[in-house]
């Protein structure tokens, strides 16, 4: 093949301004293109190690309390009313929030439906997973005591006997008929040992103590919490679990209803305006529980479980509320807190006055949606900060979930 050409006229367009700079100009779109190209294929190849890296979640079985309920106390109770859920299910979602829970988010992150509440009998589909949360719900089982204080009966132990007869009946319904119907309404047999189970539970055992109990009683109580926390655990894992994403308790002392119920007394005031001794509670409870996971993973070697740090998630949100875009931190949007509480959407008459527990016209700018729970811009932020893994032990993405951890080499 003959070069000779080819080469002589590069020769000659190098000879001269003009050559020179049309010459540099094809350089530099060739350079650019392959940059260009170069980024697309790493971009490329990073979606592959993506997928590849990820865990095939098919189903989610959630437990817990209000934090994550998605319509059971509703269900079997009394339907939460507007304007829950009006600035994203546009009506009552049976979820104590303008929107959406954590607990959505994280469903929205696996590419997996919103999970139906267990005790919904109506147009529920559980084929991706079941939510087994209710408001009120407590880890410990529900006593007289407890009952009285307005917490719900269906505590965690009744939620896992749920769950039990859940897995049971759908594994009957598979042996018996493999219709159409079934495998488009429930989860396949093989889902329940793949599925992710999420607990985020906790807050009202500590709320229970707060009303009837003195700090240092609560303190000495929160082992046998633990305690029976762990037992749930081994519960699921016997039941066929062993993907676990465990969320711990929040800062309660935060809580605008602590403070507005329990007003910090002089020394008791912490950053913010929280309820110091109240928080402090909750961190005690969040270590304790972490070191209990701990043992959990020697404990059930084929587990794997994740212990994510909610509580500094949303203290951390709570610190830098401004900066977020919102209003006062111990501000709510919707209910009326006083002397009298009127929840949220409801009205009360208080010596001859009615009064409205209205919502506030932007629930975007408020951190609480009710004095107790999250609003939906808040718990977006919330569910950001710890999906990615970076407040969790160990730091794992939940889409990586599924993973045990690689030992460090020394």
């Amino acid at each position: 093949m003959n070069w000779s050409r080819p080469a002589s006229i590069i020769s000659r367009r190098w000879k001269g301004p003009w050559g020179l700079k049309h010459t540099l100009q094809a350089v530099a779109l060739a350079l650019s293109l392959v940059l260009a190209f170069s980024v697309f294929m790493v971009r490329d190849r990073r979606k592959i190690l993506d997928r590849s890296n990820g865990c095939p979640f098919s189903a989610i079985f959630n437990f817990g309390d209000s934090n994550s309920d998605t319509g059971s106390k509703s269900a079997a109770f009394h339907r939460l009313p507007y304007p829950n859920g009006y600035s994203f299910f546009n009506k009552p979602s049976g979820r104590y929030c303008d929107g959406r829970d954590i607990i959505d988010f994280i469903a929205e992150k696996l590419e997996l439906p919103y999970l139906d509440a267990y005790l919904d009998s109506i147009g529920t589909n559980f084929q991706h997973g079941a939510n087994f949360a209710i408001g009120g719900s407590t880890i410990q089982p529900v006593d007289g005591r407890i009952f009285e204080g307005g917490f719900s009966p269906i505590s965690l132990d009744i939620q896992l006997l749920q769950f039990e007869q859940f897995k049971e009946r759908t594994l009957e319904l598979y042996n018996e008929s493999r219709s159409s119907y079934i495998m488009s309404r429930l989860p396949r047999p093989e889902d329940f040992s793949k599925a992710l189970y999420t607990l985020d539970i906790g807050q009202n055992d500590l709320h229970a103590w707060i009303k009837s109990m003195t700090e240092k009683q609560m303190l000495e109580s929160i082992p046998s919490i633990i305690t029976q926390f762990a037992h749930a655990v081994e519960k699921l894992y016997q039941l066929g679990a062993r993907i676990f994403w465990i969320h711990n308790t929040g800062p309660i002392g935060c809580l605008p209803y602590d403070v507005i119920y329990y007003p910090p007394k002089p020394g008791d005031k912490g950053q913010n305006g929280c309820v110091k001794s109240h928080n402090e509670i909750a961190q005690e409870f969040n270590r304790q529980l972490k070191d209990k996971v701990s043992q959990l993973r020697k404990q059930l070697p084929d587990a794997v479980l994740t212990c994510t740090d909610i509580y500094t998630a949303k203290y951390s949100l709570i610190s830098e509320a401004k900066k977020q875009g919102f209003a006062d931190p111990l501000g709510y949007c919707c209910g009326y807190y006083g002397d009298y509480r009127v929840p949220c959407g409801k009205n009360s008459m208080v010596n001859g006055t009615e009064i409205s527990g209205d919502p506030c016209s932007n629930p975007e700018l408020y951190i609480s949606w009710d004095g107790i729970h999250y609003s939906q811009a808040a718990n977006q932020i919330i569910a950001n900060r710890i999906l990615d893994g970076f407040l969790s032990d160990p730091a794992t993405p939940i889409i990586e979930a599924c993973h045990k951890p690689v030992p460090l080499s020394k």
